[in-house]
């Protein structure tokens, strides 16, 4: 394994932590408040925010073990209907986001999985304000071609994330920010696959990889 190799995968778990912290500090404000309270209407709220603290920390675990780690088992493919799981509660648990899934049911390779679920990852993240994400994916002849489209009245794309995507950053200057990205592009590049943004502009953002 190179140091290369060794700080994506710090990097990726800093992003994790980052993304857990949330919801795992509520849940000790959640105990904390239990421990003190006594009226019943009020524990049943702490009771209420501990479950869906419980369940966000859980799901973006699930969703990271899948993205960033071996989950999917130890063969070369991955059941979509796993990564569409991890997706949907990851996407539409702020309540302000839907999503839309046009992704065959046939087995894809677990790198294009990867790619895919990183590509929503970032895609989500753009769109600040909520909105529509719609998740395409079509395999032929070897390779696989992911479209993620993007649409809401505010959409923003760090400079850094573009940039990672399509090999424009070189490893030392990845961050926890940029990791996914870079993790998407060092996925799709071998083979001479590549990775294509269109926007944001007019409430939309595309991006698509192609996967050989």
């Amino acid at each position: 394994m190179s140091d290369n190799d060794i700080d994506l995968a710090a990097l990726l778990c800093s992003r994790l932590c980052h993304d857990l912290l949330s919801p795992v500090g509520a849940m000790n404000n959640g105990l904390e408040l239990l421990a003190d309270e006594h009226d019943p209407q009020m524990r049943q709220r702490c009771m209420d925010l501990l479950a869906e603290s419980a369940k966000s920390a859980a799901d973006k675990l699930k969703f990271f073990r899948l993205a960033f780690g071996a989950a999917g088992g130890f063969g070369s493919e991955v059941d979509p209907a796993e990564a569409l799981a991890v997706i949907e509660p990851l996407v539409t648990s702020d309540g302000r986001t839907r999503l839309e899934w046009s992704v065959p049911s046939a087995m894809m390779p677990k790198r294009a999985v990867k790619i895919l679920l990183n590509l929503v990852l970032i895609a989500k993240d753009a769109l600040v304000r909520g909105g529509v994400l719609h998740v395409g994916a079509e395999g032929n002849s070897g390779q696989h071609e992911i479209v993620i489209r993007a649409e809401g009245p505010k959409i923003i794309m760090d400079e850094s994330v573009r940039d990672a995507l399509t090999g424009k950053l070189v490893a030392s200057q990845i961050d926890s920010r940029t990791a996914a990205a870079w993790m998407v592009y060092g996925l799709c590049s071998p083979n001479g696959g590549l990775v294509q943004i269109a926007g944001p502009e007019a409430e939309q953002m595309i991006v698509g990889a192609l996967v050989r």
